[in-house]
């Protein structure tokens, strides 16, 4: 029923907001040039005739104010934000209680914010990336994650941002939806698991998890006072 309910919950949430979209582009197709959707064609497109994707993308956006400046970079932003906030659904439903972490959560929703604003404001000078990479080469970041399969969040969080950056939103949707139905799946399917062996996701079943998370308990208890064998 838990997997049943997020299946549910993420197909609603697409559907909305792609179904809105559509609806905001199909009444005012002018509005497409002024905002930060589309970028995904232009990629695509860039092979011919373009020296390079990000030109192909400054190309296709026409942002001649303040004001339209503003607004894109405003939609730019909630649009990795909303693109990002059902990841966290899948983080907080399939991850094991005993390796929970809740800065996950956090970073999963600021990242893609984050490097979004950088995006926009390096994406056309070699010498702010740079200098953006000696500022991050001075900062240390010693913050270690408890599993190798939390990266794949980090990683999607920074995708998220840089599709959204260069006026891509439509791309970031498209690796949420890809990303988080994959995990659904593998999580349903168990796909891969041996008895025994290290889960990265909880137990789909619900009394299969607490009876493994007893047993893990029993075997990691004190055993003082008892006599030796």
């Amino acid at each position: 029923m838990k997997a049943f309910k997020l299946f549910v919950q993420l197909t609603i949430y697409y559907v909305v907001i792609f179904g809105g979209a559509w609806l905001l582009v199909h009444n005012n197709p002018g509005v497409q040039s002024y905002l930060p959707i589309g970028g995904a064609q232009e990629l695509i497109n860039s092979g011919s005739g373009k020296s390079s994707a990000l030109e192909a993308v400054s190309q296709a956006a026409h942002v001649k104010s303040i004001g339209q400046s503003l607004g894109w970079l405003t939609v730019a932003i909630l649009g990795a934000l909303i693109t990002s906030f059902p990841v966290t659904w899948v983080y907080m439903g399939t991850r094991t209680q005993d390796e929970y972490d809740q800065s996950i959560i956090s970073t999963i929703l600021i990242l893609p914010s984050v490097v979004t604003s950088i995006v926009v404001v390096v994406q056309h000078s070699l010498a702010l990336a740079f200098a953006l990479g000696g500022i991050a080469g001075a900062v240390r970041f010693k913050n270690s994650l408890k599993s190798s399969g939390d990266a794949l969040y980090i990683l999607l969080a920074v995708g998220i941002g840089l599709a959204s950056g260069i006026g891509a939103v439509e791309a970031a949707l498209v690796m949420s939806l890809a990303f988080n139905y994959c995990f659904l799946a593998l999580w349903i399917s168990e796909y891969g698991e041996r008895e025994g062996m290290k889960r990265y996701m909880s137990d789909f079943n619900p009394e299969k998890g607490q009876a493994s998370m007893a047993a893990k308990r029993a075997a990691e208890a004190p055993t003082e006072g008892l006599p030796p064998g």
